[in-house]
C-alpha cells in the first residue's frame, strides 16, 4: 500500500474530511488532497507525518513505512507522541487538547500562539 493510500485510510478511519485533517495539522485542504493523490508525488514532511499519526491515532511506523499495523500501541498513545513528549505537564496538555472539539482546539491554539514569544513561534510547513 502506498503512503498516499495509508494517509487516506488513516483519515477516513477516524471519520475526518480532508478539511478536518487540514485544520488539525494547520495546512490547506489541497495539501492533504495532494498527499492522498494516486499519483503520490507530494509527501508530508517527517514532522507533519508524525502529527498526522497523532491526529488520526495510527502508528507512525505504519503510516510512514507500511510496516506493522495501523493501530496505535495499546497504551493509547501513538508512537510519535512518545518520541516527542518528555515533560509530564506537556503530556497532560496534549491529552486534554486531543479530547477537545476542533473548534475549541483552534481557539486554544490562537490564545497560546498569541502568548508565545516571537522567537519561539514557528511556521508550520505544508
Amino acid at each position: 500500500m502506498k503512503i498516499s493510500t495509508r494517509i487516506r485510510t488513516a483519515r477516513v478511519r477516524v471519520g475526518m474530511s480532508q478539511a478536518d485533517l487540514a485544520a488539525a495539522l494547520g495546512v490547506s485542504r489541497s495539501a492533504v488532497a495532494n498527499w492522498e493523490s494516486a499519483k503520490g508525488r507530494v509527501y508530508p514532511s517527517t514532522e507533519r507525518l508524525a502529527e498526522l499519526a497523532v491526529a488520526t491515532g495510527v502508528s507512525y511506523e505504519w503510516l510512514a513505512t507500511g510496516r506493522g499495523t495501523p493501530h496505535a500501541p495499546s497504551d493509547g498513545i501513538p508512537a510519535a507522541d512518545a518520541e516527542f513528549v518528555d515533560d509530564p505537564v506537556e503530556r497532560r496538555l496534549l491529552e486534554a487538547f486531543r479530547a477537545c472539539s476542533e473548534q475549541f482546539r483552534q481557539a486554544i491554539l490562537t490564545v497560546i500562539e498569541a502568548q508565545a514569544p516571537q522567537r519561539q513561534r514557528r511556521q508550520r510547513p505544508a
